[in-house]
């Protein structure tokens, strides 16, 4: 099997809100998904991008609404909930920062740089993961995500945006690890 570690790896929102069990946003497998991202990193080198989802200082438009209902995250960037976790804030050279769930912006499509692949892992897998993969998808990306590095909100959710995501092939597809780094699995 040849090893697919080409492109940019784009590491979506390993951070404290999502890590920590005590937080309204925890994300259940976040441990698993850190394991596979751990695994990952060597073979990216310095084409590691980490993201960042952060609370805008007003929200607008529907954010209004779904800041009424999340009240606890409008909390500033510099916030310790915002933070990376500490495995990976030391390793992440590359940090995009967004307001929104999609992290496909111009500051990670140049990261990408032109090479057009987008590997994806990290949290979660039915918002922020699978938000990214369709914008860069449309902009001409072909988007990897590495299922074992990913988690989402719960077990079901995770697997239902992976197999919302695989229907988008050949423009995104769904893998593995072991698949991205050429081990027989």
């Amino acid at each position: 099997m040849t090893p697919s570690t080409t492109g940019l790896l784009a590491v979506i929102d390993m951070q404290r809100v999502f890590a920590d069990p005590e937080s309204p946003w925890a994300t259940p497998r976040f441990t698993e998904a850190a394991a596979g991202v751990r695994r990952l990193l060597p073979a990216y080198g310095d084409r590691v991008a980490f993201t960042r989802f952060l609370a805008p200082a007003e929200p607008d438009g529907a954010w209004q609404a779904y800041y009424e209902q999340w009240p606890f995250a409008l909390q500033p960037p510099d916030a310790r909930l915002w933070e990376l976790t500490d495995e990976f804030a030391h390793r992440a050279r590359h940090v995009v920062d967004s307001t929104t769930f999609g992290k496909w912006t111009p500051e990670l499509a140049r990261h990408t740089g032109p090479g057009k692949r987008l590997v994806l892992a990290g949290v979660s897998t039915d918002c922020c993961v699978l938000s990214t993969a369709l914008a860069a998808a449309d902009a001409g990306v072909e988007v990897l995500v590495a299922a074992d590095a990913c988690a989402g909100a719960d077990d079901d959710s995770h697997t239902k945006a992976l197999q919302i995501m695989d229907l988008y092939r050949p423009l995104i597809r769904v893998t593995t690890v072991a698949e991205l780094l050429g081990e027989a699995e």
